[in-house]
């Protein structure tokens, strides 16, 4: 392997600041940045899901971002071969693919070289399934995957329904439990990761900050857009943090407070998600606390790491 061979992943919670700190990291070090989030591969779901601005897309080059319609979907095998394919195609130009995202999945598939099966969408079973959760609750589709495949049930938080129907999907497809088939193959190239955290109550406050950002931005005007597009709540993309509820303010089911409460709560929920990912003790992952160090520190650090056998 020579530098070329190097992919830099950055990782961390919503809010923390991966955005500033990756396109700083691009421009030191002559990079790409490659989304791993599974909501900015949406077009037209731009606020919410905090997408880099068209002017710095326009300076460093996103890849993987607006690749879907808001009724499309995406499984993480397509993902996964797309985000390969990408890092292939940056290191042959002799640019420096950079991993950047808060979607668990979406980063451990690529950097622990998952080999996922690539089953087509089941339709009819996924409304059925998802009938069922509507009328039981999602622990009656988890307890369908527990008879299915006890390990996959044991590693999948029953909450995460896609991911839930998803195992029981490919199981039924296939005949073969999901987690037999989901296995591991080292990627070939050397894989340098930074973690980017802040103080937990801090991190709260930069994200309440945030939505309120997004609500002058237009998040509102950006929902009713979609929905005037026949694009509605029940689609998988409008289970964006906040899409939902938003909706619902229009709908006139919640008041704007309220909307803004319920985003409040599930951020937090969803950081506390993402730090179950992505974990501080996680030996393959260098921390670093944006609030004891500056980003260009990190980036010193990192064309170190990018030069070094052993980062």
């Amino acid at each position: 392997m020579d530098e070329r061979d190097v992919v830099l992943v950055v990782v961390g919670p919503t809010a923390v600041g991966k955005t500033a700190t990756s396109l700083l990291l691009a421009r030191k070090l002559g990079g790409e940045i490659i989304s791993a989030d599974s909501r900015q591969v949406y077009r037209g779901l731009d606020i919410g899901t905090a997408k880099a601005s068209s002017k710095e897309r326009q300076e460093i080059p996103h890849h993987l971002i607006d690749i879907r319609e808001p009724d499309e979907t995406i499984s993480l095998g397509e993902y996964k071969a797309l985000a390969d394919a990408t890092i292939e195609d940056i290191l042959v130009r002799g640019r420096l693919p950079i991993l950047v995202g808060g979607t668990g999945q979406y980063v451990r598939a690529v950097v622990e070289g998952w080999q996922i099966p690539r089953v087509p969408p089941q339709p009819k079973l996924r409304q059925d399934l998802e009938a069922l959760a509507a009328r039981e609750g999602k622990e009656a589709v988890f307890a369908r995957l527990k008879e299915l495949d006890p390990a996959s049930a044991r590693a999948i938080d029953y909450r995460n329904l896609r991911r839930v129907i998803r195992a029981i999907e490919v199981t039924l497809a296939t005949g073969r439990p999901f987690s037999e088939l989901q296995t591991k193959q080292p990627p070939p190239w050397r894989i340098v990761q930074i973690g980017l955290t802040r103080p937990r109550e801090l991190l709260y406050t930069r994200a309440d900050a945030r939505i309120e950002a997004m609500f002058a931005a237009g998040w509102v005007e950006e929902v009713r857009r979609l929905l005037a597009q026949g694009y509605g709540p029940d689609l998988p993309s409008f289970g964006s943090l906040g899409y939902r509820d938003v909706a619902a303010y229009l709908a006139g089911e919640v008041t704007m407070e309220e909307a803004k409460a319920r985003i409040r709560r599930a951020t937090r929920a969803f950081i506390r998600r993402q730090y179950n990912w992505f974990r501080l003790t996680d030996p393959r992952i260098r921390w670093f606390d944006l609030e004891a160090i500056k980003a260009q520190e990190i980036a010193a650090w990192a064309k170190e790491a990018i030069k070094s056998e052993n980062p």
